[in-house]
């Protein structure tokens, strides 16, 4: 049995912010009615945190929630309790109409961290990331130049990005080009 990597192994960027792959994360795509309580009441024990709004994301180290969409939501663990924590919501959820996919081996997962990440992010998504409209615990879903991402800040000065495995390297080079020194833009 081979031994599961990241996309990028931990690679890293010092520039204007640093930029870094966070290494495996369990990534478990719930679908159904968010309103169930035994959905709520499944996805907040597997995650240990609480059951986020509309838009938001609650996350605590490795494990979290997030609000995808009407209908789903993304709950991050340990990358090694995945595939049992995926099987728990599954029979949780048996005699509901529901779909629990673990992807954790298709997504790649970024830091970026510095009192510059606003404007780094700003760069590349078409979110206004002022300060007075995307807070912390907030979560958005959208593009990156040409792929698709999802993103939340963990903190005022941490954003965590999700992107598909896929195009890890694309995402990291936009990152580290965005933060290059010398590229600010002064607008936060």
């Amino acid at each position: 049995m081979s031994n599961a990597v990241s996309a990028l192994q931990g690679k890293a960027y010092d520039g204007l912010v640093r930029v870094e792959e966070a290494g495996l994360r369990g990534m478990i795509t719930v679908r159904g009615n968010l309103s169930n309580t035994k959905l709520k009441s499944a996805a907040t024990s597997l995650s240990a945190v609480d059951f986020p709004s509309t838009g938001e994301c609650n996350c605590v180290e490795e494990s979290g929630l997030a609000w995808m969409s009407p209908d789903e939501l993304l709950l991050m663990t340990p990358y090694d309790k995945a595939p049992a924590a995926a099987q728990r919501m599954s029979k949780a959820l048996e005699k509901q109409h529901h779909l629990v996919a673990e992807v954790s081996d298709a997504r790649a997962v970024f830091f970026i961290r510095g009192p510059q990440a606003r404007e780094v992010m700003s760069k590349l998504v078409p979110v206004d990331l002022s300060p007075g409209r995307f807070q912390p615990g907030q979560f958005r879903r959208t593009r990156m130049a040409q792929v698709p991402v999802a993103f939340w800040m963990r903190d005022e000065t941490t954003f965590e990005l999700i992107c598909f495995r896929s195009v890890a390297g694309y995402v990291f080079d936009l990152l580290c080009n965005a933060a290059k020194p010398g590229s600010e833009v002064g607008v936060f």
